[in-house]
């Protein structure tokens, strides 16, 4: 599962540098049927939430930002999917290893209950398995908790990113007069 985010965020994340000139481009050229093109042949939520804006710039600035949020939500939701159980994971796994641990201990006062005496040999097994357990479960959840930042460092990066790139974008339609305020009466 962390994998999974871990490629799906990496192949999210535009150059919206090169995607907003692009977008300027096709304006300039081919106006707003242009700029969906490119749009739509671009990858990741920066290029989708612009063709959303580009799909409804003839409704004015404030439906246009209107529609971003709403759609901008969509794509945050699509980003953190998964999330929540990767952190359930990390909170489970050393939980389980405990478990593991109470288990051992038990095993290894059974095997002093029926020896009837208390010697290395007779608790090592128990307390292996106390120990092996519990092991386990904390390289999974460190492993796991390593790749939960790391994937919401890249959702803050990329939301971060989907925000300037909007406003850019505003300017941007403004500029080639695809969007223009409305009056209010």
């Amino acid at each position: 599962m962390a994998i999974e985010r871990i490629v799906y965020l990496n192949l999210a994340t535009t150059n919206t540098k090169k995607l907003l000139s692009n977008i300027e481009n096709a304006l300039a050229s081919g106006g707003v049927e242009a700029a969906k093109d490119v749009c739509r042949n671009t990858r990741g939520p920066v290029a989708s939430i612009f063709y959303q804006r580009l799909d409804r710039s003839d409704e004015g600035v404030e439906m246009v930002e209107k529609s971003i949020v709403s759609y901008g939500g969509v794509q945050m939701g699509l980003m953190e999917k998964g999330m929540p159980w990767i952190a359930l994971f990390i909170a489970l796994a050393p939980m389980l290893g405990f478990m593991g641990t109470v288990i051992g201990m038990i095993e290894a006062f059974d095997a002093i209950a029926i020896a009837g005496t208390i010697s290395a040999t007779v608790v090592a097994s128990g307390i292996k398995v106390a120990l092996l357990t519990t092991v386990f479960g904390l390289v999974v959840a460190i492993i796991l908790q390593v790749f939960y930042n790391y994937l919401l460092s890249k959702i803050d990066s990329l939301v971060n990113d989907m925000e300037n790139a909007s406003i850019s974008m505003i300017d941007i339609l403004i500029k080639h007069r695809v969007a223009t305020p409305t009056m209010k009466a």
